[in-house]
């Protein structure tokens, strides 16, 4: 807080805090009730849409089998940098080439780690 006494002002844009400064006591706690539950379902959609994303590219049981004959570690706690709930999928990196990933959200956006290559064949430069 500043001397006076008003909270400082956040690292919003100018265009978000303007009209906040402008608003009565009143109003400044209906934005705030509004923004929580806003915050609140958008933390839900982020949610399913992980949910959905993890179901539609979720290997099968078979494809963890087929890691787990070729000496691939599947539990991902066993990795220093994945998260418990990350899950494997198989990403296409270029045409043709397809390759086991770690895959869990973080925030808005999606972060992998490479396992190995689906198919065995392939060998890596």
């Amino acid at each position: 807080m500043s001397e006076s006494g008003k909270p400082e002002t956040p690292n919003l844009p100018t265009y978000v805090t303007d009209p906040l400064e402008r608003q009565s006591p009143e109003q400044l706690d209906t934005i705030a009730a509004y923004a929580e539950a806003l915050a609140d379902w958008k933390r839900s959609q982020r949610e399913e849409d992980a949910t959905a994303t993890r179901a539609a590219e979720e290997v099968d049981e078979e494809a963890i089998e087929d890691l787990e004959e070729r000496g691939f570690e599947t539990d991902p706690e066993a990795y220093e940098d994945v998260p418990p709930k990350a899950y494997i999928t198989i990403k296409e990196t270029k045409p043709g080439y397809h390759y086991y990933y770690w895959q869990w959200r973080e925030g808005d956006s999606w972060a992998n780690e490479y396992i190995g290559p689906v198919n065995s064949e392939i060998t890596e430069k």
